[in-house]
């Protein structure tokens, strides 16, 4: 699987149908994102890689260390399967003495995400909030801070694609006096992961 294959599929108008085929994969394990959904991983090669993207209060959530602001060191392409994400996006700005939030950086590994704190101290602001729905498929470069905000009690499920750009760091805000630490992800178990695999599957069929 490609991410010009997933892009195929997509400009075609059968995301739904391709969800519902890799669905039925054996083997799926499911994780907890600190930003708040769960994440079935589909294909990780090279820099490449692709997600089915679940945001529901039927399963608990991981709690993020730093906060939902954060940005990507991969230009990401996300399609909506249901329900309806907000993408808010935050305008940063460096500051000394009147810094709200202190940047971090995320290095992820198969076992986990070492958190280190940077030099870099910001202020933030609520820049562009885009409403995607259904059907809809958006982007955003690697670099961009924002957060992905699903309505409250609301449920919704993307499909996300994602390419490593050489030189770009994941990063999240966070508080000004934290320090360096170590978030294990946490794989859901296989009743968990069954029960994620239904409820998708039940909103497209």
């Amino acid at each position: 699987m490609s991410l010009s294959s997933v892009r195929a599929v997509l400009r075609a108008g059968e995301a739904r149908a391709w969800a519902l085929a890799e669905l039925s994969r054996p083997g799926l394990t499911a994780v907890r994102h600190p930003l708040g959904f769960v994440c079935l991983p589909l294909e990780r090669q090279g820099g490449e890689g692709v997600c089915l993207h679940l945001w529901t209060d039927s399963l608990a959530h991981a709690e993020s260390t730093t906060s939902q602001i954060h940005c990507h060191s991969w230009d990401l392409v996300s399609h909506v399967l249901y329900g309806q994400v907000r993408n808010v996006h935050a305008v940063v700005s460096d500051a000394l003495a009147e810094a709200t939030h202190r940047v971090y950086e995320v290095v992820s590994a198969a076992d986990g995400d070492r958190i280190s704190p940077t030099a870099r101290t910001v202020r933030h602001a609520t820049g562009l909030v885009e409403i995607f729905g259904p059907g809809d498929t958006y982007t955003l470069t690697a670099g961009r801070f924002h957060s992905s905000v699903v309505p409250e009690g609301g449920e919704a499920a993307t499909i996300a694609l994602g390419r490593g750009r050489p030189g770009s760091h994941d990063l999240s805000l966070g508080p000004l006096a934290g320090g360096p630490h170590h978030v294990s992800r946490q794989p859901l178990d296989a009743t968990e992961t069954a029960l994620a695999i239904r409820m998708i599957t039940a909103h497209l069929t």
